[in-house]
């Protein structure tokens, strides 16, 4: 099998693959020698970019029978790279691994051109756990952090709020867009610009291209076909920048086309895209719960749940009520309502009227942001602080 390791740039896949998987190679008795590794980023390996000169480097290295691991960082470069890859596939001693920042030649090539001979690993920025290892303050002002500028590696090593700042802002600008427009060959970039503040505003807000085509019209005065709107938002999405969530039928057991909600890999990439002038804790807490349950290797929808209720008239309407999470993995499924204040009786119906709609035993969760014990009520419905769920590994057995 093809190892491909994929995620957003600088969430550390290369050092993953560079730094410790090659050390732990090492540490199990593989010669240095037995380890190639390519990081096709290196302008000093500009000529390994095209796909025969790539071939031939490699085979040169392979001098004899016992086993090589191949390490290539950011295959995406190298034109036809899937012959590259299927060249090895029939080769006994060699065992290859490669690192790409593009869904687009993971979501087709790997299923269809590998042909089930491809495995993909995902890697996401630090999670709030990580984030805490290395953390030197307390959990509050940890989560507040992370928060704001997110678990990509590198923040860790800034200690000033404004480098931090910087950092992000740079990286967002100078290789994430500059990446998405040489790829995709843009000139145009304004409204590509315009769309990523839309739905950096608009996280856990359903929407699609039709309602975003409204957007540019009544707010920006610029029209954009809803066509174009959702080929920049693949464009986005390919960039593992940000992942759509669809909606999902609880109760129907159907998925729903339209419309259906964004979030962004990084809380920080998100903020950063918007200066940090809109740092509203409920939406992030929301963006933070969606990216653990990712990480922890859950496929994630947003829940309705259709009911008929009666108004104060007595007349019958139907409704759907809402789910943040529909978390699945395997034969686990939990709903999860996240919920950043629960202060008031209100409050409390609100979060929980969809859960009481729901006519199966899968459990139900409600994440609150600030610390409470965990607790189960008569209904069977699980309370938790979002620092009980993101530190504890079991916390959704909690």
């Amino acid at each position: 099998m093809i190892k491909i390791i994929t995620g957003v740039r600088r969430c550390g896949k290369s050092y993953l693959l560079f730094i410790l998987f090659a050390e732990w190679l090492e540490a199990i008795g593989v010669p240095k020698d037995h380890i190639i590794k390519i990081d096709l980023e290196d302008r000093r390996n500009k000529s390994l970019r095209n796909p025969d000169n790539l071939l031939s480097y490699i085979d040169s290295v392979m001098k004899d029978s016992e086993m090589y691991y191949i390490l290539i960082d950011e295959i995406q470069l190298v034109d036809e790279f899937e012959d590259v890859l299927n060249s090895y596939l029939k080769i006994d001693n060699a065992d290859v691994y490669v690192t790409g920042s593009n869904a687009r030649f993971l979501s087709k090539d790997v299923i269809t051109t590998f042909r089930g001979r491809g495995e993909e690993i995902k890697v996401y920025p630090l999670n709030f756990s990580e984030f805490m290892a290395v953390s030197d303050k307390s959990v509050e002002l940890s989560f507040e952090e992370y928060m704001t500028y997110g678990g990509l590696p590198q923040i860790l090593e800034y200690k000033s709020e404004e480098r931090k700042a910087e950092y992000l802002k740079a990286l967002f600008s100078q290789t994430y867009l500059v990446d998405i427009k040489e790829r995709y060959k843009i000139k145009n970039d304004e409204e590509l610009e315009i769309l990523l503040d839309i739905i950096s505003s608009s996280i856990g807000s359903l929407t699609n291209p039709r309602k975003l085509a409204n957007t540019f019209q009544s707010e920006k005065n610029t029209k954009l076909t809803d066509k174009t709107i959702k080929t920049y938002l693949d464009y986005i999405c390919d960039s593992f920048l940000v992942e759509k969530a669809l909606r999902y039928d609880v109760k129907g057991k159907k998925y729903v086309d339209t419309p259906y909600k964004y979030y962004f890999v990084d809380s920080g990439l998100r903020n950063a895209r918007l200066n940090f002038r809109q740092l509203e804790k409920t939406h992030i807490m929301e963006n933070i719960i969606y990216n653990e349950l990712r990480v922890r290797g859950f496929n994630v929808d947003v829940g309705i749940v259709p009911a008929v209720i009666r108004d104060k008239d007595g007349v019958q309407k139907r409704i759907n009520y809402e789910i943040d999470f529909v978390a699945n993995k395997g034969n686990r499924r939990y709903y999860i309502q996240s919920a950043y204040r629960l202060d008031s009786e209100e409050k409390i119906r609100q979060e929980q009227n969809s859960f009481r709609n729901i006519d199966d035993s899968f459990k139900k969760i409600i994440i609150v942001g600030n610390p409470i014990l965990v607790e189960r009520d008569n209904n069977g419905i699980t309370s938790m602080s979002i620092y009980d769920f993101l530190l504890k590994e079991n916390s959704l057995e909690l």
